[in-house]
């Protein structure tokens, strides 16, 4: 495929990939604190289905061997940080180094895991404003199959079950109590 034929996937991937920020953006502001989970959740499944879509597309080749400059790296440190105390305690999970060829146990950080997308998102997104929509699927694609693609479905299951937690596993009376006042609040 030539540069145009990957300028309508290159930009909707862009959107997904925008969209994926916004949120990172929304929740580290802290302004979003009672419904980061499920905003997090959302943007992290939406970003995996874009992720499938990518690994399901032919490889993207670009015409050049060789990767132009996409400038500086994203400065991220601002939200990473923002994260973990925002996650607190709930920042840390046990991870597995590769479940098909060990099953070796390891630590995780979901703070870390979110921004470490954002981070291979940022190097397609520069290559995307830049004007080479090709490059940018390519990154998009390679650094999906190599790093963020993992990276995502792991934050993604976690913040399912940290969701899961939340809601499954509150206090009878509390849940009670909280869908009494939603009520008397609909009325």
């Amino acid at each position: 495929m030539v540069d145009e034929d990957w300028a309508q996937p290159a930009r909707e991937m862009h959107d997904e990939v925008e969209a994926y920020f916004t949120s990172l953006e929304t929740v580290a502001s802290g302004d979003e604190a009672g419904t980061a989970l499920p905003l997090l959740l959302l943007s992290v499944g939406q970003l995996c289905s874009a992720g499938a879509r990518l690994g399901a597309l032919m490889d993207v080749v670009p015409r050049e061997r060789f990767e132009p400059d996409a400038g500086p790296d994203a400065d991220l440190e601002r939200i990473r940080e923002a994260l973990h105390g925002m996650l607190g305690g709930l920042d840390d999970y046990c991870d597995l180094e590769d479940p098909v060829l060990s099953g070796e146990v390891t630590r995780g950080s979901l703070a870390d895991d979110l921004v470490a997308v954002a981070a291979d998102l940022a190097h397609g997104r520069e290559h995307y404003f830049a004007g080479r929509p090709t490059e940018a699927m390519w990154w998009w694609q390679f650094s999906y199959l190599s790093s963020w693609g993992e990276r995502a479905a792991s934050a993604l299951r976690v913040l399912h079950t940290l969701l899961a937690h939340v809601r499954l596993d509150a206090d009878d009376e509390q849940v009670m109590e909280a869908e009494l006042e939603a009520l008397h609040r609909a009325t």
